[in-house]
């Protein structure tokens, strides 16, 4: 399979290769002031050392990509190896026409860290591996058709990079792929050029208020503005206006700000992710930027999430990009913006309407979809370190990265809330998130990790994973849930502190995509089923639990979001001992063909409906004949009543043995916990209740809970 998408890459980049002598323009205006030449395609590489330049680039590899994907393989990429300290890519490309006042190359994300040579003129390096690289190339670059030569070096392994800066370690990674994994490009245009927008959307008062940074290169510059606001499929205008000039002092940056009205603007969500776009055009450039008319903010008291100035649920899962570069079956899935689209549209399925971005960032592109299919992100930055914080790394590093993370995202509407770091124990993160979190003018919440919140608005992370019990030599059975408040723990630091809790990680019961557990999983699998399960049983068991935990948390409405883990991760399969085997996995049998294992789509797509059942069972085990009470709890995310019909089967091997039912109205964003009483079979044997809650609307969803009835 990797071989078939890399050859499907291999094919899309050569088709962009073409254009070498003549790069495509991306813009919509073909009289646009600013032109953009991406430099994707098929690029050159060698390996060698950090301080010389190799004689020759005998190898190839698409950009963006990974240095895997070289044609032929280089060995052992991805780990410590004497074979090389660094990849050194080449290409040569033409620019027509004069060279203008303003000429920057952008790498989007390389890692780890980048040099950039153009024309034998070495332009430095930025070392950071998870935001964009910028250069100035005005001087350099060469026009009117001449051959440009581009050499951009990055390094080998995440050891290439300074303990001083962040380099996305992964307790749970074991290769860590160099390449330009994001997109490069040239960028053209004149002088005042537009820096940078942020759009931050009002829509109690229906404005967008707008802050661009225009940047001036040489002498004094005049300039005024004009902005047009349109709607980003239809193409309406909407809105449009001209600034008053300013004066921008030799190579120097004015910010200037102003607000335009949207009336009756059309307002952003996961069920309707519509867009508009802000197009700014001073005399010499001009920038477009996609937005969408959205609020989002989380409410201290109720510990709920905010959409639009109203409650809402987050449900949801985790894509680990970085776990998934490792794959084997990745090919050039992540840059392919076909499988992208349908793997955001495949986790719409399962009833998701968020998203964590898990320790890492996977290319820009992927914000364009998730803007446009419709989720919420909670965008992580690669920082994970338990309690085992490198000393070195402190406030003031991480700081700068994060203002160039929040510069090239702001303007997203799916990216709802800043994650500073997964899991680590610091102070260092805080600082530096407040050293920049008043840069954002939608002032998003932000989640700090393990350590401490730094707003009153801030969330704390959750991650009750139960079934860990069994990898440390402890018991769980779910029979503990029985008395649960479904109100998660947070680290005893964060008690203290009433913040909302999005809990994006539970479970620990990981299979890989063979259905064998991980190395994390082995000792759970053997508890619960013995030393000889077979893949079905494991597939079945994981579904059933995940699900039923995922009721848990959502039927008590103590958490803001309830997010699985994960739904694209790596899958390694080869025993249950690392490095072979992975820790965690995700559930698909067919991750090119978006194909979820069908236990896993069949449980927990319900456990997660907007409209959802919880079963509140928990025993394993009863007596023959004995008086059951099954409360059933039916929650309702929505803001209409849910109408229906309750009913409770106990069944056995298909036959339905015993049924009640109820009508009921669920409220908006309410719950009815309705009593059921059986009496259980006489006989021993296996038995299963289903809960079901069948809508007006024709939707039905279920819980499922097994049990034994055994002779004293």
């Amino acid at each position: 399979m990797r071989q078939f998408n890399r050859r499907r890459l291999f094919l899309l980049v050569c088709l962009a290769s073409i254009f070498v002598l003549s790069p495509v323009w991306a813009d919509e205006q073909p009289t646009s002031l600013r032109k953009v030449a991406d430099l994707s395609g098929t690029w050159n590489i060698a390996e060698g050392v950090m301080e010389q330049l190799p004689e020759a680039f005998p190898y190839r590899v698409p950009v963006p990509g990974l240095v895997d994907m070289s044609s032929p393989d280089f060995f052992e990429v991805g780990i410590v190896s004497a074979r090389r300290e660094c990849f050194w890519y080449q290409r040569t490309f033409t620019v027509d026409g004069e060279v203008p006042e303003t000429a920057l190359l952008k790498i989007h994300k390389a890692k780890y860290g980048s040099k950039v040579i153009l024309n034998g003129v070495d332009l430095g390096e930025h070392m950071p591996c998870f935001t964009p690289g910028l250069f100035d190339v005005t001087k350099i670059l060469k026009g009117n058709g001449e051959e440009n030569e581009l050499i951009v070096r990055v390094g080998a392994h995440l050891e290439s990079v300074p303990k001083s800066m962040p380099n996305g370690w992964d307790f749970e990674k074991y290769k860590y792929i160099p390449g330009i994994y994001d997109a490069v490009e040239i960028i053209l245009t004149g002088t005042p050029f537009i820096q940078n927008i942020q759009v931050a959307p009002d829509i109690e008062n229906g404005v967008v208020r707008v802050q661009a940074e225009l940047k001036s290169v040489g002498d004094n510059v005049k300039s005024d503005a004009r902005y047009v606001i349109r709607e980003k499929k239809s193409r309406n205008i909407v809105a449009k206006g001209k600034l008053m000039p300013v004066i921008i002092g030799k190579d120097s940056v004015n910010t200037v700000e102003f607000s335009a009205p949207i009336t009756n603007a059309r307002l952003w969500s996961p069920e309707d992710p519509f867009l508009y776009e802000l197009e700014l055009t001073t005399q010499a450039d001009s920038k477009k930027s996609t937005f969408g008319m959205r609020s989002f903010d989380f409410d201290p008291e109720s510990g709920r999430a905010l959409l639009n100035g109203k409650p809402y649920y987050m449900r949801g899962t985790n894509v680990c990009i970085y776990r998934f570069f490792e794959d084997a079956a990745r090919g050039g899935l992540p840059w392919d913006r076909d499988w992208v689209r349908n793997l955001h549209e495949k986790f719409k399925t399962m009833n998701w309407n968020s998203i964590r971005y898990c320790i890492g960032f996977p290319p820009e592109f992927w914000y364009d979809v998730a803007d446009e299919v419709g989720f919420l992100i909670q965008d992580e930055f690669p920082i994970w370190s338990l309690s085992e914080w490198p000393v070195e790394l402190k406030s003031d590093a991480i700081a700068k990265e994060y203002e160039e993370w929040m510069r090239e995202r702001w303007n997203h509407p799916c990216v709802v809330i800043w994650d500073a770091q997964n899991e680590s124990v610091s102070d260092e993160t805080g600082k530096a998130l407040q050293q920049v979190r008043h840069l954002d003018l939608s002032n998003r919440p932000w989640d700090n990790g393990w350590a401490l919140p730094q707003g009153p608005k801030d969330t704390l992370e959750s991650h009750p994973y139960f079934f860990n019990a069994f990898h440390w030599g402890r018991t769980f059975n779910m029979r503990e849930l029985a008395d649960h408040s479904g109100k998660p723990n947070v680290r005893k630091e964060q008690e203290e502190f009433d913040r909302p809790i999005i809990l994006n990680e539970y479970a620990w019961l990981w299979i890989d995509r063979n259905g064998d557990p991980t190395s994390l999983t082995r000792e759970a699998y053997q508890n619960l089923l013995g030393d000889h399960s077979t893949p079905d049983q494991r597939r079945e068991i994981y579904a059933r639990l995940l699900a039923a935990q995922t009721e848990l948390w959502r039927a008590h409405r103590e958490c803001a979001a309830v997010m699985h883990f994960c739904g694209l991760g790596y899958s390694r399969p080869g025993g249950t001992e690392r490095p072979v085997a992975g820790a965690t996995s995700d559930n698909f049998i067919d991750v090119e063909g978006l194909v979820f294992e069908p236990y896993f789509e069949k449980f927990v797509k319900d456990s997660f409906a907007p409209v959802g059942v919880m079963i509140d069972v928990w025993e394993s085990e009863f007596t023959p004949a004995a008086i059951l009470e099954a409360p059933v709890f039916v929650i309702n995310d929505l803001y209409g009543d849910a109408n229906g019909a309750l009913r409770l089967r106990l069944q056995s091997g298909g036959r339905v043995l015993a049924e009640q039912s109820t009508a009921l109205t669920v409220e908006p964003l309410g719950r009815v916990i309705h009593p059921f009483y059986l009496t259980l079979p006489g006989e021993p044997g296996a038995y299963e209740l289903i809960g079901e809650f069948a809508a007006a609307d024709g939707k039905t969803v279920r819980s499922y809970r097994t049990f034994v009835v055994k002779s004293n």
